[in-house]
């Protein structure tokens, strides 16, 4: 599918900025009003999933959207929650995941989450069909966006037939450059944020786990490859970091996704390296939009003063409507 057109979705004065962008909505956005009902999904494995329910006035079971967050994020943040209301409020049913370890409560097991993980995803996904739903989005910002990808791509036969579309925002689809780019001074701010969680997380692993875990230099680490190479990687089954970025880059599976997929890459995204907006894999497969905003920032899209919805919200009810009459 031919790239799109650049939107003429520009913000207000001062947020031309992609830092701004970036920033602002975090610190400063009101919290939307919702409503959220907490589930607790018990896994195979003998972990759980903690998944927030987000209904619609008639609560209908027509559509229902699943909602992915970024690294170090949660169902409570302020971009899932705006994305959640701007759905309910236009008949969509929504779900907002927690990755694993980011409801609150550490998870059981050593595992945590990270850019690949699909089986949970999926896990949700089949648990929104088992209520009764007839057609199932994904949406995903960031980590969430790059999971969501990877999920449609890899394994398209598995993906369930009720899945109608996804919409993806601020997608870092090529981890080794995407990490290059946070590994800027520009972007100390943002690193510092990302690895005191991540620390955080390993350090309550390592209290209950201590025989597979130890911080010996975690404190030294201020950056994703060597944090990834002493825990991402082995805790997941991967053989360095190297070998984590490679396999679960979702640029690798764009080719392969069956299911119409808006990208939403922002030209002024802090964290996005070049090879992060995928012209050529949008242009090879009929199913994939690739959108570039002017501006955006990292998960910003911020609407005008007075409006209820960021216009990446308002991008991605108008996208998932207009696939609804063919469903």
């Amino acid at each position: 599918m031919p790239v799109l057109q650049p939107p003429s979705y520009r913000p207000p004065f001062p947020f031309t900025s992609g830092h701004m962008q970036t920033v602002y909505p975090t610190l400063f956005r009101k919290t939307p009003a919702t409503h959220p009902v907490r589930e607790r999904l018990e896994l195979d494995d003998g972990d759980f999933l903690d998944i927030d329910w987000h209904h619609a006035a008639d609560n209908n079971r027509a559509k229902l959207a699943v909602i992915s967050h970024g690294l170090e994020g949660n169902s409570r943040k302020k971009y899932p929650l705006g994305m959640a209301k701007a759905l309910t409020d236009h008949g969509w049913n929504a779900i907002c995941l927690n990755f694993r370890g980011c409801s609150g409560e550490p998870n059981r097991l050593p595992r945590l989450y990270h850019s690949g993980v699909t089986d949970d995803l999926h896990r949700v996904i089949n648990h929104g069909l088992g209520q009764g739903f007839g057609s199932v989005a994904l949406i995903g910002f960031s980590m969430g966006g790059n999971q969501t990808l990877k999920y449609l791509g890899e394994a398209p036969g598995l993906v369930p037939q009720a899945v109608c579309g996804s919409v993806v925002f601020s997608v870092p689809c090529e981890l080794t450059d995407s990490g290059r780019v946070l590994d800027r001074l520009s972007n100390r701010p943002y690193m510092h944020y990302f690895m005191k969680g991540l620390k955080a997380k390993v350090r309550e692993k390592a209290d209950r786990f201590p025989d597979l875990i130890d911080v010996d230099g975690l404190d030294d680490m201020i950056t994703f490859r060597p944090f990834d190479d002493k825990y991402t990687a082995p805790l997941h089954g991967f053989q360095d970091a190297s070998d984590y970025y490679r396999q679960c880059s979702a640029a690798r599976f764009l080719e392969t996704i069956e299911v119409p997929t808006l990208i939403v890459q922002a030209q002024d995204d802090p964290f996005l390296a070049a090879s992060c907006y995928p012209v050529e894999a949008a242009q090879q497969n009929e199913q994939l939009f690739l959108e570039m905003p002017e501006f955006g920032g990292h998960v910003g899209f911020m609407g005008g003063w007075t409006d209820p919805y960021y216009w990446s919200e308002k991008r991605a009810v108008s996208f998932l409507e207009e696939l609804m009459p063919a469903r």
